[in-house]
């Protein structure tokens, strides 16, 4: 599969540190990856600063332009229109029919590296929303709640991962679970426990 090649001034996004926000390519060099021609980038991201990373292990993706999605078009007021309903939603990543158990096991754990206070909690509201400034819409408390709900819902769904991938590839699951974070591990452990 060909790579897309970035340009100084290409604004892109970091499909899996969405709460990095969009972010101007600063520089781009051409580099090599156990034998795999990529780029070496540096981005200065919205949200995190300046980073380098490589084509070859960061999935970038191009930052959707206004242009592409004018304002006041129709599908820009239906994802502006309850800004809070995205806040306790998944990630499409981790509930696609299409991606492996395992894969979606994967990305799932991801996503306990949110908590529900101080910047983690302002990160992970800017990564559910699109938001710079999420507190700008909501208060503290506003989004302490709803992350209470999207962990419920988190933990929800690694269970019932877990449950899956359980009955259709044990080895598979113990493998996976090896890379768990701690809360991922307890919740799981947790689960065993109940059969």
């Amino acid at each position: 599969m060909q790579q897309r090649q970035w340009s100084v001034g290409d604004r892109v996004v970091h499909a899996g540190r969405p709460e990095w926000g969009g972010g101007k390519v600063t520089a781009a060099a051409r580099a090599n990856h156990q034998g795999a021609p990529c780029q070496r980038l540096t981005v200065r991201f919205d949200r995190a600063g300046l980073k380098t990373l490589s084509t070859a292990l960061a999935e970038l993706k191009p930052e959707q332009s206004a242009s592409e999605n004018p304002a006041g078009g129709w599908l820009n007021e239906l994802e502006q229109a309850r800004p809070a309903d995205s806040l306790a939603t998944l990630p499409e990543r981790v509930s696609d029919p299409f991606v492996p158990l395992d894969k979606r096991l994967e990305a799932s754990f991801a996503l306990y590296r949110f908590t529900g206070s101080g910047g983690s909690l302002i990160e992970w509201a800017s990564a559910q929303t699109g938001m710079k400034d999420p507190l700008s819409t909501f208060t503290r408390q506003d989004l302490e709640a709803h992350f209470e709900v999207y962990q419920r819902r988190l933990d929800d769904h690694v269970r019932k991962l877990a449950g899956e991938l359980r009955r259709s590839d044990p080895a598979a699951l113990e493998r996976v679970r090896g890379g768990a974070p701690a809360q991922a591990q307890r919740l799981l452990g947790h689960a065993n426990a109940r059969r």
